[in-house]
């Protein structure tokens, strides 16, 4: 259901219009329409956003599949807090912010996820792994690496859990911003999205 903020039905939002903290990452725009793209949500899905950050990817879902559930894990009280923030800017109601370092925290969560999506951690390979043992069959993990360390591990861990239908996409996003008087294009960091699915 769309918000007042965000009246559409299609995800996308700007990141201008949620609120930051310094140092604190967000998915920008671009990435956020190719993680979720991949996360091939279903109207009821329950995911897990390990490492939420801002908290875009739980609102844009929260918006998109009003009847699903997400929980999203932040480790740090006032990041958690900007989740909350920025959920309640965005009259999203579906999105349960829990305090805790990945993966010790991963057993004491309420539910089960039909989906998982891995933004950061470390150690990146050990949250996979310990995510991988909720997963049920069918069940997908979408997980973002900004390095070349975080790319080796992620795809190391699909490889040893034997992940099914594994995609790699490298981000290339180029955005028209004003430098001066002239308009110019400015590169979004890239950013490898890996997705894989747990069939047996």
């Amino acid at each position: 259901m769309p918000s007042q903020l965000w009246p559409y039905i299609t995800p996308g939002i700007p990141d201008d219009l949620f609120e930051r903290l310094p140092g604190i990452p967000l998915s920008k725009r671009e990435i956020r329409l190719l993680l979720i793209s991949h996360l091939r949500l279903e109207p009821n899905s329950v995911l897990w956003d390990i490492g939420a950050g801002t908290g875009t990817i739980p609102v844009e879902i929260g918006l998109l599949c009003p009847q699903g559930r997400i929980i999203a894990v932040e480790r740090d009280e006032d990041v958690a807090n900007l989740i909350r923030r920025n959920c309640d800017r965005f009259s999203v109601k579906n999105v349960e912010v829990i305090e805790g370092s990945a993966p010790e925290c991963l057993h004491d969560l309420s539910q089960p996820p039909d989906r998982v999506c891995i933004e950061g951690g470390r150690p990146i390979k050990d949250i996979l792994k310990e995510v991988w043992r909720y997963l049920p069959l069918q069940g997908r993990v979408v997980a973002t690496a900004g390095n070349l360390e975080s790319l080796y591990a992620v795809s190391q861990g699909f490889a040893e859990l034997q992940a099914r239908n594994v995609e790699v996409v490298q981000s290339a996003v180029n955005r028209l911003e004003m430098r001066g008087s002239q308009q110019t294009f400015g590169a979004v960091d890239p950013i490898f999205i890996l997705s894989g699915e747990k069939l047996d």
